[in-house]
């Protein structure tokens, strides 16, 4: 007697064209761009998500696909369904980015015969006034930036005051030489971003909080070692990381009692007090190594605020 063993397992559902095309475009990614696996998962996501509303729309390969099914998908994902909640913003414009992305690598690999999302464009998303902190919360802030008796101490007191006290970016404080500062004149030159060069003021509180660490702290953390020429050091006596200047800030920031407090948090607020003092936005732009005067006028929103709520408290025909 035959013993016949039936197969209980599912049979493989086929693959579609469409999603053939997603798998060998996120090969593509993984292989050829290499891209981050946490990016990849993302991506499939996205293309899983506009795979699964292309096929009710009745879209069968990637060449079917028109701009009208690309424009219902974001509509979709801004919209929401009862699966899935909706999407802000910069969500969407993640998956609006892959799935144009998709449809580039389609028509370059000749999957499809036009790209229908050339002219789609991800959403907009809103933009996010920078966060800055009040003189006195400043003020508060370098208070406590570090104990001068001690050699870290004089060292961390130097670099916030810096921070604050020139607007300069992290990266371009730690990269400091002590060749690019001018204590006469009270300047620095920093390397700000694709190696421009500037010339920077450095305020009377961060240049005498910059002298007495290069007189009292520099000499104890290089230990006769020092990285030759920064001006910054760790304990060790190497040049001071970004990440060692970020804790020395998040450690300041929580003497302080001070929450969400960030490198840029104090740039934004050197920008912001600037301008609140009659700055010319020009002239900050120059200051913050900005190549455009229009992200500087980020900063005048947060005045504009400022002046319209002191308006509106202090004039006598403000409001009823």
């Amino acid at each position: 007697m035959m013993l016949v063993v039936m197969n209980t397992q599912p049979a493989p559902v086929a693959e579609s064209l469409l999603e053939s095309a997603v798998r060998t475009y996120l090969g593509h990614l993984a292989v050829e761009r290499g891209l981050a696996v946490n990016t990849l998962s993302s991506y499939r996501r996205d293309l899983d998500r506009y795979v699964a509303v292309l096929a009710v729309r009745g879209r069968d390969t990637v060449g079917d696909v028109d701009e009208g099914d690309v424009l219902a998908f974001l509509g979709g994902l801004r919209e929401g369904d009862e699966e899935h909640p909706p999407l802000s913003a910069g969500s969407a414009a993640r998956a609006v980015v892959a799935v144009r992305g998709l449809h580039r690598f389609a028509l370059r690999e000749g999957l499809a015969a036009a790209d229908p999302a050339r002219e789609v464009k991800p959403p907009t998303p809103p933009r996010r006034l920078p966060k800055a902190i009040s003189l006195a919360e400043v003020e508060r802030l370098l208070a406590v930036a570090g104990p001068s008796d001690t050699a870290r101490g004089l060292r961390d007191q130097a670099l916030l005051e810096l921070l604050y006290g020139s607007g300069v970016r992290i990266s371009e404080a730690v990269g400091l030489d002590i060749d690019d500062l001018d204590q006469r004149d009270g300047v620095a030159r920093v390397s700000g971003k694709g190696g421009k060069s500037r010339i920077v003021p450095i305020g009377d509180y961060a240049l005498r909080a910059v002298q007495a660490y290069l007189v009292r702290a520099r000499p104890q953390l290089a230990r006769g070692k020092g990285e030759a020429g920064a001006l910054f050091l760790n304990a060790r006596g190497g040049r001071l990381s970004r990440q060692g200047a970020w804790m020395a800030l998040r450690a300041a920031a929580g003497r302080a009692g001070l929450c969400e407090v960030s490198p840029h948090t104090l740039r934004h607020s050197f920008a912001t007090h600037l301008l609140d003092g009659g700055a010319d936005v020009r002239v900050v732009q120059e200051l913050l190594g900005h190549a455009s005067v229009t992200t500087t006028q980020v900063y005048t929103l947060v005045t504009v605020q400022l002046l319209r709520e002191v308006y509106a408290t202090s004039h006598p025909r403000a409001g009823v």
